[in-house]
């Protein structure tokens, strides 16, 4: 076995195998969906230097095992193609590709099918998708990023650093609704229920409680239920799985516009090289918030942002963390992260 830089190789999105000498390349995609003609590429990499197999990844990445780290050049070399398309021409990312990947840092940009197919999005995730992989690749600093068409959240936004939902506020003409109580059955069932025929068989909303899905718009049989030309997100932030205090993650915005949730994601580099001093560690942008404190996140996250009319910031978060252990929260105060 030779010697390897097995950081430097981390780096080049290059995971170690429990295999001595033997890494697994990551391929990203943001938003998770290209042309087909990719496999060919992805089929001849697993057979050429991998092991024969691959793996589709928890975040969506075609992840190629069993390459040892000697022919990591060439096979730099041989997917240049594919990142000059899946970064460069799909995303707009200024990156050099001839090297392979520069940073491992921000993970792969998670999205689900959307508006390409899902009769229930609200948005284009892939497009929202390649817009987001401009703002945040390559930097050198750790964020998961999920992008849901619409609240079935089939995506789980609400366990990314970083989740998007997108959502609707639609729009009712009560002299096309017959009364037939459809949106108002369909509303209570999967939804939020806040929906209600009236006296004068039109229908009252709870406009507080409705989560956006564009249900009743489905299924109303006349079109007194309408979308918006307007698309709007909501937010989520500090979701986390793993050892650590596990989370879902909180409400930070909603009824955003597609420009105000770019403008917030642009920001995310520069709050995470301040939370961690320049020091390109790995840890779940909640553990970055926690260490900054809600407040000072906000104003890293919102400076320089046009908020739309329409849109809702949470004044505080409150975090309801799995307690594995007993006083979780509660130690000397020298080690305290945010305490100098």
């Amino acid at each position: 076995m030779e010697d390897c830089n097995i950081k430097e190789l981390r780096q080049l999105c290059y995971r170690q195998s429990k295999v001595p000498g033997e890494f697994m390349l990551q391929l990203r995609c943001a938003g998770n969906y290209m042309d087909s003609k990719w496999l060919e590429m992805v089929q001849h990499v697993c057979q050429t230097w991998g092991d024969g197999n691959f793996h589709i990844g928890t975040r969506l990445t075609f992840d190629i095992p069993g390459i040892k780290a000697k022919y990591v050049p060439e096979v730099n070399a041989y997917i240049e193609p594919f990142l000059y398309e899946m970064e460069c021409n799909m995303c707009g990312v200024e990156m050099d590709t001839s090297k392979g990947y520069p940073y491992i840092g921000p993970r792969n940009v998670v999205a689900c099918i959307g508006g390409i197919h899902c009769i229930k999005a609200n948005i284009n995730t892939q497009e929202m998708a390649h817009k987001i992989e401009k703002l945040i690749y390559p930097n050198p600093y750790h964020v998961k990023i999920g992008i849901g068409g619409c609240p079935n959240d089939c995506v789980k936004a609400q366990f990314q650093d970083i989740g998007i939902v997108g959502v609707t506020r639609p729009v009712y003409d009560a002299s096309r609704c017959i009364a037939c109580g459809a949106c108002v059955k369909k509303c209570q069932k999967v939804a939020t229920g806040v929906l209600e025929m009236n006296d004068q068989g039109t229908i009252d909303k709870d406009t507080c409680c409705c989560v956006g899905c564009g249900e009743c718009v489905g299924i109303c049989p006349t079109g007194a239920w309408s979308r918006q030309e307007q698309v709007f997100y909501k937010i989520y932030i500090g979701g986390r799985s793993g050892k650590q205090f596990p989370r879902m993650g909180k409400m930070f915005a909603n009824w955003l516009s597609e420009e105000a949730v770019l403008q917030i994601i642009a920001n995310w580099p520069a709050f995470s090289e301040w939370a961690l001093e320049g020091k390109a560690e790995y840890l779940h942008g909640g553990h970055l918030i926690d260490r900054a404190g809600y407040q000072r996140f906000k104003e890293f996250m919102l400076a320089g942002v046009e908020l739309n009319e329409e849109a809702l910031i949470a004044d505080n978060v409150y975090w309801a963390e799995q307690e594995y252990r007993s006083n979780i929260h509660l130690k000397p105060l020298d080690k305290h992260m945010n305490v100098k």
